[in-house]
């Protein structure tokens, strides 16, 4: 299966589309595409009442998860206990309301895994945060797929302080990194891509192998 995780610029004809967050298809098809097979959001979404995360028919298509920071390899019992992010009230209300739409909570075990394999490959030390959605996604469909095309997570010539395509809002933090590793993750990426540096320039893209191709 060929996939990709898209920020922004995804054609509708991959096999299967991972979004972020609240990122909208009405009104950017031409863009983004219409198709959303899984949307991963962080909790912060669950409990803004303003992002409609329950109500909002956006949040109604594919596959929905959730993940939320956890301290460093934590015990999940006592992340249960105490969330970055109270996020499980709202969670339980949206599966009451919707209890035959796909959604999960994503193991916090997960990201402390993914943040290992950066600082494995790091050769400074890296400040103990978190991965960004955006790397938690690539890894999520690099299990599910064979190929996985990912665009503007290394950004091409096209790249501006706007976070989002949907949103006036500026950031250079949004590219280069704040609270997530993201120069640590951009770099991986880079090493990883399949394609030519002549697709990242031109359009942002990416193209990495599904874990079950990658020789190690």
């Amino acid at each position: 299966m060929a996939a990709a995780a898209a920020a922004e610029a995804i054609p509708n004809n991959h096999e299967a589309v991972l979004r972020f967050n609240g990122a909208p298809t009405r009104g950017f098809q031409a863009d983004v595409g219409g198709k959303t097979t899984i949307r991963l959001i962080n909790s912060q979404l669950l409990t803004v009442e303003e992002q409609k995360v329950i109500t909002d028919p956006q949040y109604n298509t594919g596959t929905l998860i959730v993940w939320d920071p956890a301290p460093y390899h934590a015990d999940i019992h006592e992340w249960y206990r105490k969330p970055d992010y109270n996020f499980f009230s709202s969670y339980k209300k949206y599966r009451n309301r919707q209890p035959e739409q796909p959604f999960y909570i994503l193991n916090p075990y997960m990201q402390w895994q993914l943040w290992d394999i950066l600082q494995e490959n790091s050769p400074e030390d890296i400040q103990p945060n978190p991965p960004s959605s955006g790397m938690l996604g690539i890894v999520i469909m690099m299990h599910l797929c064979d190929k996985v095309d990912v665009y503007e997570f290394l950004p091409s010539k096209r790249q501006t302080d706007i976070c989002h395509y949907f949103q006036k809002f500026f950031d250079q933090a949004c590219t280069m990194g704040a609270y997530h590793p993201l120069l640590f993750e951009k770099n991986m990426v880079k090493h990883l891509n399949q394609g030519t540096d002549e697709d990242i320039y031109t359009h942002g893209k990416v193209t990495l192998n599904g874990l079950r191709n990658v020789q190690c």
